[in-house]
């Protein structure tokens, strides 16, 4: 079953034919190429000839020997339509050295729009950029929304939406492993295993020059056990040292993952998407915190598959790491992680529109003690814009003007 990714299909469809390169960012395997198949399927339907439609994967072995990207700009450019618009779609296009020479020669054509996608957030740095500034929108394609998730599993019987985010939580949302969990359960977790291996050896190790991919992934495990909790790469490395001691013979000590480190490694993270970070924000003072963030995997499932765990443990850091990635998804502003005083808030979004949001997250809020804890972050901010507690109690309540949402019903809507 093909998933209608709409809310990217709806951007593309408003970014249609705009004097602007459309770039489509997003760890492999979260869809980009799936988006552009379904974006030229409806280009066709609304009656553009295939002729004037040109797809390239640079993923695909049939390129690797055609990789000059001067000799793929002129057979881009021979196969145009001189008199009417041209579709262009480059998929993984980092994989072209110099593509972004390629990338501005094409923009520049009155006769082109232009789509490009890549796995790695370099992407939209260095050269490009400069080149292209102010020319291009991006795009951070995410894997599947808990309500493209339940579209996935629609036809199994009797499954309540309960079930489904029971499922979702703590298995993979990536497309194509959602649909393996269907059909074949058991290789999902190494079908994971597999995309991550291919992400460092390929995007980063090669890249980066790092032979020591059992420390990477020790730092990148740290991480993910820590989904929710503030971190620095000076206390991964303190942390990772002293377990690496506690494990050798005081003779023959191992060898200490320096802060510097650490700090790259989770920059590659980043950049290839396998994490996202959320900054510090003085809500008061009205400025970022530099010290200590927090950081949320891509996908449960991934996590899930590199350190285990039970799927009744941590269940409140799963939920705000979806939380997370759903305001991701319907936020094309700011995610910051509030700090009030003493007390945390833990999210604050501001939305390209300079809109502000505040939100809480508990598993449940049942007991007093709980409901009083998270209400009195939020009541504390002296300001007039909305704040909400997630949980997944049922129902809803204002409680001294903030709401209190249920997590399924929040998912389904489509608010701020």
């Amino acid at each position: 079953m093909l998933i209608k990714r709409e809310n990217y299909l709806r951007q593309l469809r408003q970014l249609r034919d705009t004097n602007l390169i459309k770039v489509m960012t997003g760890m492999r395997r979260a869809g980009k190429s799936t988006l552009l198949q379904l974006f030229i399927e409806e280009l066709q339907a609304s009656g553009v000839p295939s002729a004037r439609i040109q797809s390239y994967n640079f993923e695909d072995p049939a390129y690797r020997r055609k990789l000059d990207w001067g000799k793929l700009y002129d057979e881009i450019l021979a196969k145009t339509d001189k008199g009417a618009m041209n579709y262009i779609f480059l998929d993984e296009v980092q994989n072209v050295p110099q593509f972004e020479r390629m990338v501005d020669g094409l923009f520049i054509q009155k006769n082109i729009d232009l789509y490009v996608t890549g796995s790695n957030a370099y992407l939209l740095s260095g050269e490009l950029a400069t080149l292209l500034t102010g020319r291009y929108i991006s795009a951070n394609v995410l894997p599947l929304s808990f309500a493209e998730y339940s579209e996935l599993f629609s036809s199994t019987p009797n499954a309540s939406k309960t079930d489904l985010f029971g499922q979702y939580i703590n298995t993979s949302s990536l497309p194509e492993a959602a649909k393996l969990a269907q059909a074949a359960p058991e290789f999902v977790s190494k079908y994971l295993r597999d995309i991550y291996d291919t992400i460092v050896h390929k995007d980063i190790a090669s890249r980066y020059s790092i032979r020591d991919t059992a420390n990477f992934e020790k730092v990148y495990k740290f991480i993910l056990n820590s989904v929710g909790s503030f971190v620095s790469p000076g206390s991964i490395a303190g942390a990772l040292n002293d377990g690496l001691r506690r494990g050798e013979p005081p003779a023959s000590p191992a060898p200490a993952i320096s802060h510097n480190t650490v700090a790259a490694y989770i920059e590659h993270m980043t950049s290839t998407f396998l994490l996202y970070k959320a900054e510090r924000y003085d809500i008061k003072g009205k400025t970022l915190l530099k010290t200590r963030e927090k950081y949320y995997s891509v996908d449960l499932g991934l996590r899930s598959a590199l350190t285990g765990g039970a799927a009744d443990a941590d269940l409140g850091h799963k939920l705000e790491n979806i939380i997370y990635l759903e305001l991701r998804r319907r936020n094309h502003g700011d995610i910051w992680v509030g700090q009030h005083d003493a007390r945390e808030v833990d999210f604050v979004v501001q939305n390209s529109a300079g809109e502000r949001f505040y939100y809480q997250v508990a598993w449940t809020a049942h007991d007093s003690a709980t409901l009083e804890r998270e209400l009195t972050a939020l009541r504390k901010i002296n300001d007039n814009h909305p704040k909400y507690l997630i949980t997944t109690d049922p129902g809803r309540a204002i409680i001294d003007g903030i709401q209190k949402l249920n997590v399924l019903d929040w998912l389904a809507g489509s608010g701020a």
